[in-house]
Parts: structure tokens; sequence; C-alpha cells
């Protein structure tokens, strides 16, 4: 590497999961450079998620390596993983209904500085812990509903709250999978910018279906399809792929992307 590269934070290398004896993951290979967003789209059934738990520990890879900042991480537990710097959403929204926006945030902030709590500390003098607390709340533009549990929050709201979560440790590698499902036009704009603005400085690996928002906010693109990563290059260049075409894009062609 050069002196001036930008060195990669996540590296695939010939990946595969197969559960018996369907393969879902078939060689994978991505490199994810330090400070970049990139989506990573493809058909329903392409392994989308499945490469997402490979990444994050959460399932067992069938052969090959995933690196994090050039370590391996292949085997980890999602925890050990977390703490080295990589943090996640998923695609149904995972809060504590019960609990206020703040206090949902709490808990992931303190469970990122490794507390647990306790009877004998009062959470009150914890100020790292309330201080990023506020910080979030301020990003994820939840201040105005700091006091609402979470079950009384809109679906968006629900989504941003549980990106506020996910961003809680201040993880340099945040996946986020599928963000603005089911979300209206506007609220997937609004989502949009959330996205941009608590990913600045940061490294993202998202899973998107809507172009729109893919088109408009990452640097690059990686289209998986039966398992396979068929292209990874920038927005323009994936658009004007015939092979990405074919597989993947061609169905949208009668709605022009951004």
């Amino acid at each position: 590497m050069s002196e001036n590269a930008t060195p990669n934070i996540l590296e695939l290398r010939d990946l595969h999961k197969q559960f018996g004896d369907t393969r879902i993951i078939c060689g994978a290979d991505l490199q994810l450079r330090q400070g970049e967003r990139l989506a990573l789209i493809g058909p329903n059934g392409a392994g989308k998620s499945t490469l997402f738990n490979l990444i994050s520990g959460r399932t067992e890879v069938s052969s090959g390596e995933v690196l994090l900042h050039g370590l391996q991480i292949t085997g980890l537990s999602p925890f050990q993983i977390n703490r080295l710097g990589l943090t996640r959403s998923f695609q149904i929204t995972n809060i504590f209904p019960q609990l206020s926006v703040q206090e949902n945030l709490r808990a992931a902030v303190l469970s990122s500085h490794g507390y647990r709590q306790v009877f004998w500390r009062r959470l009150s003098n914890l100020r790292a812990v309330s201080q990023r607390t506020e910080e979030v709340l301020q990003q994820c533009g939840l201040e105005p509903q700091r006091d609402t549990p979470g079950r009384d929050l809109s679906y968006a709201a629900q989504r941003a709250l549980e990106i506020g979560i996910t961003i809680a440790g201040d993880a340099g590698l945040i996946l986020l999978d599928e963000p603005t499902a089911g979300m209206s036009r506007d609220e997937s704009a609004a989502a949009t910018e959330l996205i941009r603005r608590v990913s600045t400085g940061k490294t993202l690996l998202m899973i998107e279906h809507d172009m729109e928002v893919v088109f408009g906010l990452v640097d690059r693109i990686a289209v998986l399809v039966e398992g396979r990563i068929i292209a990874c290059d920038t927005p323009a260049a994936i658009r004007n792929n015939r092979a990405v075409q074919a597989a993947y894009l061609g169905q949208l062609d009668a709605e022009p992307m951004p």
C-alpha cells in the first residue's frame, strides 16, 4: 500500500457460507475503505443479510476470512467484534418499547462503555454516559421526544432511534440493514440525511433497496447476486454496468435512476 493510500477498514476474502447442501455465499470478496460509504444491493435472496451476519459474527463462516482493521475476526463472537469497533442494525426494528427514547439510548451507551446497571451506582454520576446520550439525541433529532416511550413513536422515529442505538458506542464502522424499509418518500429522504449526518467521519456499509437513497448517498456500490459480488464501483459505473443491469437494475429501467 502506498503511503497516501486509504487503508481498508473491512476486508472479505473468498467468503463462503452454506447451510447443508445449500450455498448462500459463494466466494465473496470485498474491500471497504476507511471513511467511505458503501451500499450492498441485490435481488431478494441474494444473501445480503447472511453476509452481514457473517461479518458481524452472528453466523459462522463456512470458509474464507473477514478482517477488521487488518485483524482476523472470523470466529469471534458478535460482542467481541463490537468491541473492536463494528456496530450494526437489523431489518426489524429492535428497541426497548417500554423505555423512553433517552433510556433506550442511555442503555446503549452504558453497554458500549462496559457498564451494567447496578443498584449501588447512580447513573446520573456517569458524566461521560450522560454526555454521549445527549449527543446522540441531538444527532438523531430525537431530543423533543426524549421522554416518549419507544412504543409510542412513529415508525420512522423508531427507525431513527434504532440508528441512534446503533451509533451510541461511537464505533468506526457502521452496518445498517435496510434502514429506510417501509418508509414513505419523505421519510426516506429524512432518514437519508440522518444517515449522512451520523456516518460523517466514519465508515458505512448498508443494505438498501431504495435506489434513490443508494445513488444519492454512497461512494461505491457492491452488487451481490446468487451469493457472489459481481461488481463494486462508483454509482455512475454501476448504473452503466451491463452485467448489473442484466442481473438486477434492468428491472428498474422504466424508472430512470438519479
